[in-house]
């Protein structure tokens, strides 16, 4: 097929020029793209251009659907209009096959039977909704498959989001990993459908089902998010990132602790007007010592630690109160004033804005503060008053707790007040005349 000129009819568009060039010069890639963005058409036509350049006996390529009948209803019409006007290709209805002269192979499979696929040897995969594929599926079958004739093989993850899953979780992963290209294109950003269409769809939709199918919201179906909207500027402005420690400053901590539950512990530094949280912990049913050892092992220059006003309860046991014992065991507590949770809540929210996270230390919390919302009563269609007690209370409590903190960080940054002028004399200067 070298010899030959072949011509598929497909014209992609700038956004598909764009991706077929940056897919080609890497091995793996994770694509999040707005509806009706083309994303079918790209794939199917990328792994139709690799299958007719294949330098090698029998290239293998599959396009990758949650189901089978997915796959048919989505895909195979594709195949079959941009395959069609190759000289000698062959289609299998049954198999939802193309067989190409070169004895290259394109198929189309449904992930809801993972172990039907095991065997297969690939040269690239296309994994199209893969939100909604079982999670083993690429690390268990497909990754083997691809190791045959490695490392020219690829796989291109697509899809939409649908909440915080595999699909999300390997995005997050390959954002920090330079082998990786990865991107997100949302609607109002793309251009691909007109505005007049994108109204009509949002006044169709709820808010949440809007950001989520057609601005690549990860967040947007957490029902009554409280730091949703804050999260995702923060992912947006390259905010959940590697950050390094500045060994010049000392890192601080707020705590929330936990008696029969989890305590979590934010680590963080004020570097200028940003802070940088460098670290998390977060365990359960651990007393104070067990702590203060996890601290002392960590190489910090620690600076002050904080702790909410309830540490100064006394417990019946012992009579003393947990900062008494703390202070024992070499941790002097500042304690928090007490604030109603919604102005703690207002005061992370606009705290935020100057945060930085360290993806790999902190994931459980930045998950945390993702998933931290309120309850909705269907019966009377409204959010409750305060924040559900779940799994994400501790590390959002905590967070709520350093931002306090942060409060009470500048308040000793002011200037002192200067002294008087000891020279006043309030007989005025009549009396020295």
């Amino acid at each position: 097929m070298r010899n030959q000129t072949v011509r598929i009819p497909y014209t992609p568009r700038s956004l598909q020029a764009e991706l077929h060039k940056q897919l080609s010069a890497h091995r793996w890639s994770v694509l999040v793209l707005h509806r009706r963005a083309g994303k079918t058409v790209m794939s199917i036509n990328h792994l139709l251009r690799d299958a007719i350049l294949c330098d090698h006996h029998m290239g293998r390529y599959a396009y990758i659907a949650p189901q089978y009948k997915q796959a048919k209803a989505v895909a195979w019409d594709y195949l079959k209009t941009f395959a069609g006007d190759i000289p000698g290709v062959k289609f299998n209805e049954t198999e939802l096959r193309c067989d190409l002269p070169n004895k290259a192979r394109i198929q189309l499979l449904g992930a809801e039977n993972p172990d039907s696929l095991r065997g297969l040897a690939l040269d690239g995969v296309v994994l199209d909704e893969y939100a909604d594929m079982p999670e083993s599926l690429f690390a268990e079958i497909l990754r083997p498959a691809l190791s045959d004739r490695a490392p020219k093989t690829y796989a291109i993850f697509v899809g939409t989001p649908r909440g915080h899953n595999a699909f999300y979780e390997l995005y997050e992963a390959a954002k920090q990993d330079k082998d990786w290209f990865t991107a997100v294109y949302k609607a109002s950003e793309t251009g691909i459908l007109p505005q007049e269409e994108l109204d009509a769809a949002r006044s169709m939709m709820s808010e949440n089902q809007y950001l989520q199918e057609f601005e690549a919201s990860w967040v947007a179906n957490v029902e009554g998010s409280i730091f949703g909207a804050e999260m995702s500027k923060a992912d947006d402005e390259n905010r959940i990132t590697k950050v390094p420690i500045d060994n010049t400053a000392k890192v601080n901590t707020a705590w929330d602790l936990g008696i029969n539950d989890a305590t979590a512990i934010i680590c963080y530094q004020q570097i200028g007007h940003a802070i940088h949280v460098v670290d998390y912990i977060e365990q359960r049913n651990e007393g104070l010592p067990y702590y203060v050892e996890l601290l002392e092992k960590k190489n910090y220059l620690w600076g002050r630690h904080y702790a909410p006003h309830d540490i100064e309860v006394r417990e019946l046991g012992s009579g003393k109160s947990r900062r008494e014992i703390a202070y024992d065991l070499g941790i002097d507590f500042s304690v928090l004033p007490k604030l109603p949770v919604e102005d703690g809540i207002h005061n992370a929210q606009v705290t935020l804005s100057r945060v930085y996270f360290d993806y790999d230390k902190c994931k459980p919390l930045i998950e945390a503060l993702r998933q931290y919302h309120r309850a909705y009563n269907d019966r009377t269609r409204t959010f409750a008053a305060s924040p559900k007690r779940d799994w994400s209370t501790h590390g959002s409590d905590a967070f709520r707790y350093m931002c306090l903190s942060i409060r009470d960080h500048e308040h000793f940054r002011r200037p002192t007040q200067p002294f008087a002028d000891n020279k006043y004399n309030p007989l005025g200067n009549e009396v020295f005349a």
